[in-house]
């Protein structure tokens, strides 16, 4: 990992190592990541090359150099307590002073561009927001920062763009500081503040027993949103979507699909859990059981599509005629030569310019109705008016309510 680190020059004079994470596009915006109180292990170096995936230039210094250079803990009982005790010795100060000298050093590497912003967890929670009023960042992310509450008076100096992530449960900060904080990060209005249910500090670190996935990736796109809007780069997702749809229904090319996405991506269809984890599973999937496999009239009618930071989420009809073994969507059913209408739904995830996750959705019952599998007789059940209704929205509600509709 020796070609990973660069050499940072501190304000006094001192050096100091930052690693660093490139993107495949060999160039982006800047991004400080700073570390939580374990220096900068697997999961900071992780989460630097996935922002690096996102199109960043990535630095994440190493903060605790004046203590001993290049620690690196996991998050057991007794690296928690090494920790704990370089945390007790550390001079936030001082941090800050470096972590300005990573952000100079940042700024002048050939293959960053444009502006910097920094990303903080636990302690490097706090130093985000103390990098937000001190230094030139041009925008910082704060994930459950501790002591927050001690700097209050420094929220009026932060003219950056940041976002506050608080787990409701944070052990090290209970509610009634949350609130004291929160009140004094409202006044500014270029900041938000999100509160995760239910989630305790850490809650966005995978290694660790408070890692809560849902609300992880919830921040995680947050997050994305506020850089993708302050840094850049800005990937056009509906040309990237439209390519990757375009090989996989109107070419039928595994071969031009694959490179649309990530190294490692998963597909999931939802009500019949197809699809695949992983290149090679889901390119087996994709030549097997999907691109081949879709009937000779399949037609995607589009709805409405939302695009975000980080997904598009795609709402359309599917129809075909059920000419041949759909193993994606009616797995083990012998062709009925019924034909089928039916509204989906594509929630699906990028990471920079490839797709990451696609999730879809849609109502079996209604596949099952409409090629003779399932009798609607006294279910709560529509057929094809169901994707018929939503092409006009005149077509009678309430149907299946029967005499309760006109009460």
């Amino acid at each position: 990992m020796a070609d990973s680190f660069i050499e940072v020059v501190a304000q006094d004079g001192g050096r100091f190592n930052a690693y660093i994470a490139r993107p495949a596009q060999g160039s982006g915006p800047g991004l400080v990541l700073l570390q939580e109180i374990f220096g900068i292990n697997e999961t900071m170096r992780s989460t630097a090359d996935r922002f690096a995936e996102e199109g960043y230039v990535v630095l994440v210094p190493d903060l605790f150099w004046r203590i001993k250079p290049g620690i690196s803990l996991g998050y057991g009982e007794a690296d928690m307590k090494q920790a704990l005790d370089y945390l007790g010795r550390f001079d936030v100060d001082l941090a800050i002073d470096d972590i300005a000298a990573t952000v100079a050093t940042l700024r002048a590497l050939p293959e960053q561009a444009g502006k910097v912003g920094a990303v903080g967890y636990c302690l490097g929670g706090k130093l985000a927001f103390l990098s937000a009023a001190r230094t030139d960042v041009d925008c910082a992310v704060s994930y459950y920062g501790v002591g927050l509450e001690a700097n209050l008076d420094e929220v009026p100096a932060v003219r950056c763009p940041m976002v506050f992530h608080f787990p409701e449960n944070d052990a090290h900060c209970p509610p009634e500081t949350r609130e004291r904080i929160s009140a004094a990060l409202r006044t500014r209005p270029q900041i938000e503040q999100y509160v995760y249910p239910g989630c305790d500090h850490a809650f966005a670190a995978p290694s660790r027993p408070q890692y809560d996935k849902p609300a992880a990736m919830m921040a995680y796109s947050r997050t994305l949103a506020l850089l993708r809007k302050v840094l850049g780069p800005v990937y056009d997702l509906n040309a990237l979507w439209e390519a990757h749809c375009y090989y996989e229904f109107a070419t039928r090319d595994v071969d031009a699909v694959m490179p649309t996405m990530v190294a490692q991506p998963y597909v999931n269809h939802v009500p019949t859990m197809t699809g695949g984890v992983g290149h090679d599973k889901l390119k087996h999937f994709y030549t097997h059981h999907f691109v081949n496999s879709n009937p000779a009239d399949t037609k995607l009618i589009p709805i409405s599509r939302t695009i975000g930071a980080d997904r598009i989420v795609d709402e359309f009809i599917f129809s075909c005629t059920h000419s041949c073994e759909i193993d994606w969507l009616l797995p083990g059913v012998a062709p009925t030569g019924k034909y089928f209408e039916v509204p989906m739904l594509a929630v699906v995830c990028f990471r920079g310019d490839k797709l990451y996750n696609e999730h879809i959705y849609w109502d079996q019952a209604s596949v099952l109705v409409q090629v003779g599998l399932l009798n609607p007789e006294g279910l709560p059940v529509a057929g094809i008016e169901s994707a018929r209704k939503l092409l006009d929205e005149t077509l009678p509600s309430n149907q299946l309510m029967g005499t309760k509709s006109r009460v």
